[in-house]
C-alpha cells in the first residue's frame, strides 16, 4: 500500500498549469497572449524540465535501498522473533510514508528531503517479505504450497489497489493525505500484527548459523534470483510509472488514471493464483514461469499501443498484462522461495527459509531499482523506448529460467538455451 501513492502523485507533482494572460495595451485589438511560466503550479523541485529524471531518481533511491537492505534483512530476521521484527518494520514504514506526505503539509521543496524519506522507507520495508514468507512457510507444507501462496500473495495486489484508490481520492485536493492515510493504516496494522501474529504451528528447533550458509548453493537459487531480477524490473516499472503513462497516453486526469491502473493489480491477483495452481498440478515451477514470461512479451508490445485503443480493449489489456507480468513474480517470491528454503539438503533448517527468501528477493530488488530509473530516462525519448526495455527484460528472464528447465530434465551443468525450450515444450505434451 505504501509504495503505490508515489506513482499516483507523480502527475500532480509535475503538471502544466501555465496560465495565458493578456499583456496590458491601450488597444484591445492589438492585445497578444503572453505565457507566464512562473505561474506553473507544479510542486518544486519537480517543476523543472528534467522532472522525469528527478522522479526516476526518487524511485531509484527507494528501490536501491530496498535491494541492498534485503540481503541484510534475511540474516537479521533469522536472529530475531518474526513478530517483533515485522512489527518494527511496519511501524517505521508507516512513519516514513507519513513523513513524505508531511512534505506537502509543511511546504517542503527540498529534493534531498524526499530522497532521504524514500531511502529510509526502502530500508525498513525490507523487514517485511522474508518475515511473512518464513511465517507462511512454517505453517503450510509443500503439497499445495503453490495454491496457498498464490492466494496469500494476492495481498500485494490488494494493497496496490487500496493504495491507488486512497491516493487517488486525495491527490487532486491534498496529495499529502495520499501518503499520510496509507501510512497510518500500515502503522495500525503493525500493532495488530504484534498482538495477534502466531509465527508457527509448533516450536522449531534452534538452528546454528553454520547450517544456513549452504542455502545459496542450492540448485535453482541463482537461476530463480536472476529470473526474478528481470521479472521484478518489469513489474516495478509498471508499479511506479503506469498511472503517469495512462495519464499521457489516454489523456486522463490523475484520479481516473489511478483508478484505471488498479486493473493491472486485479489481473496480478488472478495471475498469481493461476500460476500457483498450475505449478502445483504440473509440479514444475520453472515451466509455469517460462510459459507466462513467453506470453507476456507480445502483451507488452500491445500495451505500448494503448493510446490507439478504446476503453474496452485497454481494460482487457491491463488485466491480461497484469496477470502475465505478476504471475511469475508472485510464484518465485512465494512458492519457489519456500520450496528452496525447505529443501531436504538443508536438513530441516526452517530458518534457512528467511535467508533463501532474502537472497532471491534481494536480487530481484536490484531489477526493481533499475527498471523505474531506466523508465524515467527512456521516457524522455518516447514511451516506446520504455516498452522495448521491458520486452528485453522479459526475454532475459525467460533465457535465465531456461537453465533451470534444462537441468531439471537432463544432466546438470551443461548450458544450452534450446535444451530449456525443448524441456518446456515436453512439459506440455
Amino acid at each position: 500500500m505504501s509504495r503505490k501513492p508515489i506513482s499516483i502523485v507523480k502527475s500532480e507533482l509535475h503538471k502544466n498549469c501555465s496560465h495565458v494572460m493578456e499583456a496590458p495595451s491601450e488597444s484591445s485589438s492589438s492585445q497578444q497572449p503572453v505565457l507566464h511560466p512562473e505561474l506553473d503550479c507544479s510542486w518544486k523541485p519537480f517543476d523543472r524540465n528534467n522532472y522525469k529524471q528527478l522522479l526516476g531518481a526518487m524511485d531509484y533511491s527507494f528501490l536501491c535501498a530496498y535491494a541492498i537492505g534485503m540481503y541484510l534483512s534475511g540474516i537479521i530476521g533469522e536472529r530475531l522473533p518474526i513478530r517483533l521484527y515485522l512489527t518494527v518494520g511496519m511501524l517505521t514504514s508507516g512513519l516514513f510514508t507519513c513523513l513524505f506526505g508531511l512534505g506537502y503539509v509543511y511546504d517542503v521543496h527540498s529534493l534531498g528531503f524526499y530522497i532521504f524519506v524514500q531511502v529510509a522507507n526502502g530500508l525498513v520495508q525490507t523487514t517485511g517479505w522474508p518475515s511473512v514468507v518464513t511465517c507462511i512457510g512454517n505453517w503450510f507444507g509443500k503439497g499445495r504450497r503453490g495454491l496457498i501462496m498464490g492466494l496469500w500473495n494476492s495481498h500485494t495486489s490488494v494493497g496496490n489497489i487500496l493504495g491507488s484508490l486512497i491516493a487517488g481520492y486525495y491527490v487532486s485536493s491534498n496529495w499529502g493525505l495520499s501518503f499520510i492515510v496509507p501510512g497510518v493504516i500500515i502503522a495500525a496494522m503493525g500493532v495488530i500484527c504484534f498482538l495477534f501474529l502466531i509465527e508457527r504451528k509448533a516450536q522449531l528447533l534452534a538452528i546454528s548459523v553454520t547450517q544456513v550458509s549452504p542455502a545459496v548453493c542450492l540448485q535453482g537459487v541463482v537461476e530463480f534470483s536472476l529470473c526474478l531480477l528481470f521479472a521484478k524490473l518489469v513489474s516495478y516499472t509498471f508499479l511506479f510509472w503506469l498511472p503517469l503513462y495512462i495519464t499521457k497516453a489516454a489523456h486522463l486526469d490523475a484520479k481516473k488514471a489511478g483508478d484505471l491502473s488498479t486493473l493491472f493489480d486485479v489481473g496480478g491477483i488472478v495471475g498469481g493464483i493461476l500460476a500457483g495452481v498450475l505449478s502445483d498440478k504440473m509440479g514444475k515451477r520453472a515451466t509455469t514461469c517460462a510459459v507466462m514470461l513467453l506470453l507476456a512479451a507480445p502483451t507488452l508490445y500491445g500495451f505500448s499501443m494503448m493510446s490507439q485503443f478504446g476503453l474496452g480493449p485497454t481494460i482487457g489489456m491491463l488485466l491480461v498484462c497484469g496477470g502475465l507480468v505478476n504471475g511469475p513474480y508472485a510464484l518465485i517470491t512465494t512458492a519457489v522461495s519456500a520450496d528452496l528454503g525447505t529443501h531436504k539438503s538443508l536438513k530441516g533448517n526452517a530458518r534457512a527459509l528467511s535467508t533463501v527468501t532474502a537472497i532471491i528477493d534481494g536480487t530481484g530488488s536490484v531489477g526493481a531499482a533499475v527498471g523505474p530509473l531506466l523508465a524515467g530516462l527512456l521516457s524522455a525519448q518516447g514511451w516506446d523506448q520504455v516498452f522495448y526495455m521491458l520486452m528485453t527484460a522479459d526475454f532475459l528472464a525467460l533465457l535465465v529460467i531456461s537453465e533451470d528447465l534444462q537441468t531439471s530434465g537432463s544432466q546438470p551443468g551443461i548450458w544450452d538455451p534450446l535444451g530449456g525450450l525443448n524441456t518446456l515444450l515436453k512439459d506440455f505434451k
